[in-house]
């Protein structure tokens, strides 16, 4: 009878190695070993549980002969039985329909469950999962079939971390390859909309799960603010703020998180919105750039899933590059948008100096043009890029402009503001012009540039000709009204000594003489009265070059 039974686990044994070698995937050998045990052992139900070793849970990783609502159950057994799983010890129970300290007793009742083997799935002497084989009939485990249980379980426990370890190969393969690709899109581009909707589009993709979102820090208020998405309704992105979601909170502190039930995590606040969104598990990664953690990428997926260590690695990964992509985008963003802004205050700045009626130019230290306004290409008869560039003395060379009276180098040699005022011949006559330079300092203070405005004062210049003129003319008047007051006083008495010496005379030759002698002395008596009220004169040609002045 022992034979018997022997050979028949012996048979057990075999089909369920062949089943597992036949498939490398680790899902396909749980899938493959639930749906196969309840057959080969006589029982109603199976369910394999995997240890999810960053919250110590077990969570379903496959299962077959019992309904969701029954596997969706937050408590799996008591918290004995789970204590002695926990130490590597199966655990056979009968009547489970009748415990008291159950947490879901009620559902294991409308299950009809009523006796269960839970064994603990061991690899290499680590606890990995828990297999349990459930029946609807009262059913006492016997200790061989315990025993082969367990070997069974080992022989599961292998399987599966045979399966995960090819398929954690396999992936880091794939996810190799498409780093490698994404890497390639990032460095193509330095479009920060492309780098943000490459990452959310990819990785989903990579990973078979229904979305992704990339919040980045606002520095000014510290929080995070939705930049890209994809996979996701309109609903559930605009649900609030998720900064103080544990599993931000982590992502934030440069740790990853993966939440395999995101309806019972602690670290999941929006659970109504993820439930409604369809969303059963997620994981969330920092992005960082360098040291700096800029921002948190969240996959999510709609059907339960414990996210591997490889692809941990390689949401990390990618979130690494997206983030020295993102930098480099924003970086290039913000140097296109000081660009922008610098051309922009170019051309104010050049319609403002265009504007000005004076001359203007700006040399650098070597005394070279690196800017002029219209006015000063239009009277050099030469554009903009000719004159860009081109030094500053050969400017002058036509001109009678000293080099040691130059503005430009006083301001150099002395570091203060010169003024000079020169003359040039053109062919409407003389132009007189004044150049003032000015020093434009660096913050070491030293000169960097000099400013030179040059002024046409030409009107200026023979404005003050005209006024210094009046000033002699007002002189020469005032000193002929002098003369003549001065020369009324023996004038009239003259004249008065003439007149009544004519009256004495007696010989006709001398009366005339004293008559000729008075005539004059009138004559000289008009011109002193001319002298006294006039306002002006002018020059007129008298003899040779000699020019003399009419009274007015």
């Amino acid at each position: 009878m022992t034979s018997i039974r022997e050979q028949e686990y012996l048979k057990v044994f075999q089909k369920i190695s062949k089943l597992t070698s036949m498939v490398l995937d680790h899902q396909q050998v749980m899938d493959t070993i639930v749906c196969s045990l309840p057959d080969l052992l006589a029982v109603d139900a199976a369910t394999i549980r995997l240890l999810d070793a960053e919250t110590g849970q077990f969570v379903m990783g496959a299962a077959h002969g019992l309904s969701a609502e029954y596997l969706s159950r937050y408590t799996i057994d008591t918290e004995e039985t789970m204590e002695i799983i926990r130490s590597g010890h199966p655990v056979a129970k009968t009547d489970v329909d009748r415990e008291t300290t159950h947490g879901d007793q009620q559902l294991v009742q409308s299950e009809g469950v009523k006796s269960i083997l839970t064994l603990p799935i061991l690899f290499q002497d680590s606890i990995i999962g828990i297999l349990r084989l459930l029946t609807r009939k009262n059913r006492t485990f016997t200790d061989d079939e315990i025993s082969f249980s367990m070997a069974l379980a080992e022989q599961v426990g292998i399987a599966i971390s045979n399966g995960r370890m090819f398929k954690e190969m396999e992936n880091q393969v794939d996810f190799m390859k498409e780093v490698q690709e994404i890497s390639t899109l990032f460095n193509s581009s330095l479009d920060l909309s492309a780098v943000l909707d490459t990452i959310v589009e990819r990785l989903p993709h990579s990973l078979g799960c229904k979305g992704c979102t990339i919040r980045l820090l606002k520095t000014q208020t510290n929080r995070l603010e939705l930049v890209a998405s994809h996979g996701l309704s309109e609903h559930y992105l605009l649900r609030g703020h998720v900064e103080n979601e544990k599993n931000v909170e982590a992502a934030l502190s440069g740790s990853p998180a993966s939440i395999y039930d995101v309806s019972r995590d602690a670290r999941i606040f929006y659970k109504k919105y993820m439930e409604e969104e369809g969303i059963e598990s997620l994981l969330s990664v920092p992005i960082k750039a360098e040291q700096d953690v800029i921002g948190v990428l969240r996959i999510l997926s709609d059907v339960p899933r414990c996210f591997t260590s490889s692809e941990i690695n390689f949401a990390v990964t990618v979130a690494e590059a997206g983030g020295a992509a993102i930098r480099n985008a924003k970086t290039y963003q913000q140097i296109t948008l000081l660009f922008n802004q610098i051309e922009e205050n170019e051309r104010f700045l050049t319609n403002i100096l265009d504007c000005i009626r004076p001359q203007l130019l700006v040399l650098d230290k070597e005394k070279h043009l690196v800017l002029v306004n219209k006015v000063f290409q239009e009277v050099m008869h030469r554009s903009e890029n000719e004159l860009l560039g081109s030094d500053y003395h050969e400017l002058w060379q036509d001109q009678e402009c000293d080099a040691k009276d130059c503005p430009v180098s006083r301001v150099m040699e002395t570091g203060n503001t010169s003024v000079y005022t020169h003359r040039t011949f053109q062919e409407g006559g003389i132009r007189w012009y004044e150049r003032t330079a000015s020093p434009m300092l660096g913050v070491d203070g030293e000169i960097e540039y000099v400013i030179e405005v040059i002024r046409d004062v030409t009107a200026k210049r023979q404005l003050e000709e005209e006024q210094l003129e009046r000033v002699k003319l007002q002189g020469v008047v005032e000193l002929a009204g002098t003369v003549a007051h001065e020369i009324n006083s023996p004038l009239f008495a003259a004249l008065g000594t003439a007149q009544l010496l004519e009256g004495d005379l007696e010989e006709q030759e001398l009366i005339d003489e004293v008559k000729t002698i008075v005539r004059n002395l009138k004559e000289i008596g008009v011109l002193t009265r001319k002298m006294t009220t006039m306002t002006g004169f002018k020059r007129r040609d008298y003899v040779g070059e000699t020019k003399i002045g009419e009274m007015r």
